[in-house]
């Protein structure tokens, strides 16, 4: 099942070293099969606010995701990133073939108090 890594990105400030982390990380997912989905374009906000930007990344399953993550290669370039931009990252399973959000929604029904 895939995965997702997951940023929001409060603020952009260009900086030379965001620069080099843009130039460097592609080739430390490559031996993660990780892969831009999005990458930081406008947004167009339906609902509420989002402040900043959002990048998407695609990963084989949660445990290559994990790997990447905390990878000397990605750990050697974090800094270049999180120096000069501030936001939130999360790891996220997605979800398989076939998933229904009726059988979600079934197994919340049954965990709601009954009055």
């Amino acid at each position: 099942m895939p995965a997702y890594g997951f940023a929001h990105l409060h603020t952009r400030r260009p900086h030379p070293e965001v620069l080099e982390y843009l130039e460097r990380v592609q080739d430390t997912l490559d031996p993660f099969q990780g892969r831009f989905l999005v990458h930081g374009p406008p947004l167009e906000v339906l609902e509420g606010e989002w402040p900043g930007s959002m990048v998407l990344i695609e990963f084989p399953d949660l445990e290559q995701a994990r790997a990447w993550y905390h990878s000397p290669a990605y750990q050697a370039i974090l800094p270049l990133r999180a120096d000069h931009i501030d936001g939130n990252l999360v790891l996220v399973d997605g979800v398989g073939p076939g998933y229904d959000p009726r059988k979600r929604a079934a197994q919340l029904r049954a965990e709601l108090p009954t009055v």
